[in-house]
């Protein structure tokens, strides 16, 4: 099948040291269930996703639930959130993976999910398929400085996915946020993420996933379905040839990206004897890193003059207050008065009365959006 896809997910926001307080992740959590709720009701589980999968109303429902505009825990404590919140059997959404440790986690819990909601093998392989490669693209095919440390993946009974993960940056104290929406992925190689968003924006990053290095993922294909020995030779200078590595310093990208060669050879080895037909089939292979990607990056620009892109593809709202007292601390009373008063239009609309929800939206219309 293929997808419409269109490219507009990541947001950077500053390292904070800390957890949440149990007071405010409590409520955080009680507060998310009644906002999921509503939209799935009145939307259906699919539109959930679609808002999940846009970075900047991802910030504003953390925002929404108390957390930090420009805190990184605004991604890993509102999935947290968001994960203890959902009921499969009322949301028909569920979200597998976490932080750290629990990431590693994710396979398991989406084939759990998979039995739950009935799915074939097939669709939880395709799950767990697309939850590896979003991880790997954002780690080896976007080389920014960012290793991720946070993958979830929520997923829907009817096999659609939002992948939301994240990256570290201690350098520049600064973390990286990127979403993908299923339903807009026609390739994991090119442009598949749905929002970019950020404030941090760096002068040199290697995109193999941009429109622009197209060539250059052609290029690199070809590159490995020839000999590995033949790419050794491009790094080895005798006495009447320089190599590659001569020529680094005078391409100001690769030299800005401390460009080491760290090729995993035999993982060259096993992608020259498989020969994959496509530049995503290369990436899946295990082995194959960020080192090896620059590596093939370089001899595509150096040699055949296809040139990869280096445009760094990067491109906030209060309602209770944040967890650091910015803008102002949170107001608990008033935080659970409204997750309260949520709760129960959710359970009167669950019964069939419709009406106070359609009134309800006509009085936020009257009183000009404030409600």
């Amino acid at each position: 099948m293929v997808f419409e896809m269109k490219r507009s997910g990541i947001a950077e926001l500053i390292l904070h040291d800390g957890a949440a307080p149990r007071w405010l992740f409590e409520r955080m959590v009680r507060l998310a269930k009644p906002i999921v709720s509503f939209i799935v009701l009145e939307y259906g589980e699919d539109e959930f996703l679609r808002r999940l999968a846009d970075p900047f109303w991802f910030q504003a429902l953390s925002c929404i639930l108390g957390f930090d505009w420009h805190s990184s825990g605004t991604t890993t404590v509102t999935c947290s959130a968001l994960k203890l919140a959902l009921n499969p059997e009322e949301h028909r959404v569920v979200a597998a993976g976490g932080k750290g440790s629990f990431s590693l986690k994710t396979p398991e819990e989406i084939k759990q999910a998979g039995k739950v909601f009935g799915l074939s093998e097939d669709e939880v392989e395709r799950l767990v398929y697309s939850s590896r490669m979003a991880a790997k693209v954002d780690n080896v095919a976007i080389q920014s400085g960012y290793p991720l440390y946070h993958h979830v993946m929520f997923l829907s009974g009817s096999g659609k996915w939002v992948v939301v993960q994240q990256g570290m940056n201690p350098t520049f104290k600064s973390a990286r946020r990127y979403h993908w929406l299923s339903e807009q992925v026609r390739s994991f190689v090119e442009e598949p993420h749905t929002g970019i968003v950020g404030d941090i924006v760096h002068e040199h990053v290697l995109d193999m996933t941009a429109k622009e290095s197209e060539d250059c993922r052609k290029v690199s294909l070809d590159i490995v379905k020839d000999n590995p020995s033949h790419i050794k030779s491009y790094f080895s200078a005798d006495s009447m040839q320089k190599s590659l590595l001569d020529w680094i310093p005078e391409r100001g990208g690769f030299k800005r990206l401390n460009m080491r060669i760290s090729v995993n050879w035999d993982a060259l080895k096993k992608a020259y004897e498989s020969q994959p037909e496509s530049y995503e089939q290369l990436l899946s292979i295990r082995g194959i890193g960020p080192g090896t990607v620059r590596v093939l990056a370089l001899i595509a620009e150096l040699v055949f003059g296809s040139q990869p892109s280096w445009k760094d593809p990067v491109t906030y709202s209060f309602a209770f207050g944040g967890k650091d007292g910015v803008p102002y601390p949170v107001d608990r009373r008033r935080m659970d008065e409204v997750t309260s008063f949520l709760e129960r239009v959710i359970e009167e609309a669950k019964v069939g009365v419709k009406e106070k929800v359609e009134l309800l939206k006509k009085l936020r219309r009257l009183s000009g959006s404030r409600l």
